[in-house]
């Protein structure tokens, strides 16, 4: 919250119809998530239009740097010693990977072998630290590009539709986070896209919105019904990126 109150955000929702994928989903012998399918599909908005990989960063210098593939942060609730609370997991490259890959990701989050885990053994060195050093962490990571991908992803989700509820707006450092509400029996859903309006502007985002609803009806529900296949089984290392977009931003 600290970090992330400086960003400018803007929401832009719009209704999807997602009807032949909820029976699809409801059918599939391993029921993903939503979660699972909504990752991947911003992944492949995000594959087409770049901006939507772009990050505002600091360091050497205020510009927007670009990836050349996005990484996706879900925030997840897990039990701690008996008490509920939210754990973010990383998917690299999730648009090139089976659904299957991403839902056994979130999945395990929720498991106790989470703990085990390089991802949440960091997450504790650094809420141990003293605030000072937390926030300057915090600070360096979100404004290096290479450790802002690999520490928080490119894009987030996170959602409250399995207990009947959505969220109107929330605050996050990454550029972009997916939210959506719960899917009605007719398949409607109402989908938001919180962004940074420093990297993003709202004709792009409704464009996102509009391409994301013909993603999940079209290549989610080719791979939910068998009839398509990704083209890669395992994600690929995270490069350094391929473009800066260097505007001037004077002394911002």
């Amino acid at each position: 919250m600290h970090v992330s109150r400086g960003v400018p955000l803007i929401v832009a929702q719009r209704r999807l119809s997602l009807r032949g994928l909820a029976a699809l989903r409801e059918s599939h012998a391993d029921r993903p998530s939503w979660a699972a399918l909504f990752m991947k599909a911003y992944a492949l908005v995000a594959a087409e239009m770049p901006p939507l990989r772009r990050a505002y960063v600091k360091l050497p210098w205020p510009h927007l740097y670009e990836y050349p593939t996005s990484a996706g942060t879900i925030a997840i609730e897990r039990d701690f010693d008996g008490e509920p609370g939210p754990v973010f997991v990383r998917v690299g490259d999730p648009e090139a990977l089976p659904l299957r890959h991403i839902a056994a990701a979130i999945d395990e989050a929720k498991t106790p072998r989470f703990s085990e885990t390089r991802t949440y053994r960091r997450m504790q060195r650094v809420t141990r630290l003293p605030l000072l050093l937390r926030r300057m962490a915090w600070w360096v990571a979100l404004n290096s590009p290479r450790h802002r991908a690999n520490y928080f992803g490119t894009f987030g989700v996170s959602a409250v539709s399995s207990n009947a509820t959505g969220l109107v707006f929330l605050r996050s450092p990454v550029t972009s986070v997916l939210t959506y509400d719960e899917i009605d029996a007719a398949g409607g859903v109402t989908a938001r896209i919180i962004f940074d309006h420093r990297v993003l502007d709202g004709m792009m985002v409704a464009r996102a919105l509009e391409r994301l609803e013909d993603i999940l009806m079209g290549p989610i529900a080719a791979e939910l019904g068998g009839s398509a296949e990704p083209s890669r089984e395992t994600p690929r290392p995270l490069q350094p990126n391929v473009r800066e977009v260097r505007p001037n931003f004077g002394s911002a």
